[in-house]
């Protein structure tokens, strides 16, 4: 039996990264493109086989958390499965139609990022107060869960309190996906530092399917959303090394780029050395978490 065509289905929208597809009333196609976003630009340089190391990454820790905790997600078939067309195969999964939870759900294990920004301003992070001293990287005692609101293409997420997440969702849901939010992390968190890796923080996306199950969807804890560290070289006060895209948020801030990030002008084409650093960062990360070759992925290296 021939696989169908990307053009034998409906293409319903474009992310930053991820194009869309309807396979039918209950499934949708996930594409993931080699595209990579930062401050809410889609840079015009493409990173090689990125949208088959993010699909890598998810599909290997949507299996690692079904075997280690009740943590359903939306994959309703394997990487190879039939209704993948050739032409994406390897970077795209079938998942169930959900009804999808209007936040964004942040854990953070480390102060860094807009967190640090928010401490720095008030002492807290997202509503949330946090002991004085506090500086970049700095570990928490008990990870964070920071939701935020779902930005349309080209805006930025806003990070909101608790208490407004409730408002949005309701009380009960908000509370469960907190919960599950911080279990996943620190299933997670545990498994990758016994691999030298810290996961700084990650962000998750939540549906809800017709049971009124909440089931983790879109990807999970790729290098496009999640911060990936070096254990051995990690220290409190200094800006960490990394093996995610913040080595390109690093480069487009930097003076080698001559980028104004809060001008009007779209941020420069990656130099080639960044595109295949980042590249290299990515394959790492996957490698060292997984245990696994990405040679012997999908189409790697077709």
């Amino acid at each position: 039996m021939s696989r169908p065509a990307l053009s034998d289905y409906q293409h319903l929208t474009s992310g930053k990264v991820r194009e869309i597809f309807s396979i039918d009333n209950e499934h949708l196609l996930f594409v993931a493109s080699d595209r990579i976003s930062a401050y809410d630009h889609i840079l015009d340089s493409l990173i090689p086989d990125k949208g088959r190391i993010l699909t890598a990454m998810s599909v290997f820790f949507f299996d690692f958390l079904s075997d280690q905790i009740d943590a359903p997600n939306h994959l309703a078939g394997p990487p190879d499965d039939p209704r993948i067309p050739e032409e994406v195969l390897g970077r795209a999964l079938v998942v169930r139609k959900l009804a999808m939870v209007p936040i964004e759900c942040v854990a953070r294990g480390y102060l860094t990022g807009s967190g640090l920004l928010d401490y720095q301003r008030d002492g807290k992070v997202c509503g949330i107060a946090l002991p004085p001293g506090l500086v970049e990287a700095s570990r928490f005692d008990e990870p964070l869960f920071t939701p935020a609101t779902k930005a349309e293409l080209g805006e930025h997420d806003e990070n909101i309190s608790f208490d407004r997440a409730v408002e949005l969702v309701g009380p009960v849901r908000a509370n469960q996906l907190r919960e599950r939010t911080l279990q996943i992390y620190l299933q997670a968190a545990d498994h990758a530092l016994t691999r030298g890796i810290i996961i700084a923080d990650t962000k998750f996306e939540f549906g809800v399917d017709a049971d009124g199950r909440v089931v983790l969807a879109d990807e999970v804890f790729t290098p496009d959303s999640s911060r990936y560290w070096p254990a051995d070289t990690y220290k409190e006060g200094e800006v960490q090394p990394s093996f995610d895209k913040q080595f390109v948020r690093n480069w487009l801030t930097g003076p080698e780029s001559g980028w104004d990030r809060y001008g009007s002008a779209p941020p420069p084409a990656l130099p080639d050395e960044i595109v295949e650093a980042t590249r290299a960062r990515y394959i790492e990360a996957y490698e060292r978490i997984s245990g696994l070759s990405f040679g012997d992925w999908i189409g790697a290296g077709a």
